[in-house]
C-alpha cells in the first residue's frame, strides 16, 4: 500500500503536548509534499449560561489561538511546508472532527494531553475522541514535559 498524505491538520493549543505534535506534523507535510492546516478550537461551550461579560476571557483565548496557529505557520516556513491556519469558536473535538471531514484531511497529528487538566480527566481527552471517532488516521505524540 503506497500511502499519500496531501493535507496534515495539526489541532493546536500551544501547550507543550501540542507543540512535540506540531514537529511531527511539519515532519510529515515535509515528507509529502504535503500541506500542514492548524486548527485553534477556542470552546466558550463552558460560558453559557453565565450572566456576566466574558468578551475579554474570550479575547484572551482568541489571542492565544492566534498564537498557536502563528507557530505552526513558523515551524512550516522553516522548512518550506505551507501553511494554512484556522481558528474557530465550537466543541473541541467535534469541531476538529467536523474540520477532517470538510476539508479532506488526510491524517491528524495531535499531542495527548492539553490545556486542561482536571476536565480532560473528567470528560475525555480530545486525542482519545479523535482517535476513536475520525475518519482518518491519527497520529498521537506523547511530549515529553
Amino acid at each position: 500500500m503506497d500511502t499519500q498524505y496531501e493535507r496534515v491538520l495539526i489541532p493546536t493549543d500551544g501547550s507543550p503536548e501540542a507543540a512535540a505534535a506540531l514537529a511531527h506534523a511539519v515532519e510529515l507535510a515535509s515528507r509529502y509534499d504535503a500541506t500542514l492546516h492548524a486548527i485553534a478550537v477556542v470552546d466558550v461551550s463552558h460560558f453559557k449560561g453565565i450572566d456576566a461579560d466574558t468578551s475579554v476571557i474570550v479575547d484572551g483565548f482568541e489571542a492565544d489561538a492566534r498564537k498557536a496557529v502563528s507557530r505552526a505557520v513558523d515551524a512550516g516556513e522553516t522548512v518550506g511546508v505551507p501553511v494554512e491556519t484556522t481558528i474557530v469558536r465550537g466543541h473541541v473535538a467535534e469541531t476538529i472532527l467536523d474540520f477532517v471531514d470538510d476539508h479532506d484531511i488526510d491524517v491528524v497529528v495531535v499531542g495527548t494531553r492539553g490545556h486542561h487538566g482536571l476536565e480532560r480527566f473528567l470528560l475525555g481527552s480530545v486525542a482519545e475522541r479523535l482517535v476513536r471517532h475520525a475518519s482518518v488516521p491519527v497520529l498521537t505524540v506523547r511530549s515529553d514535559e
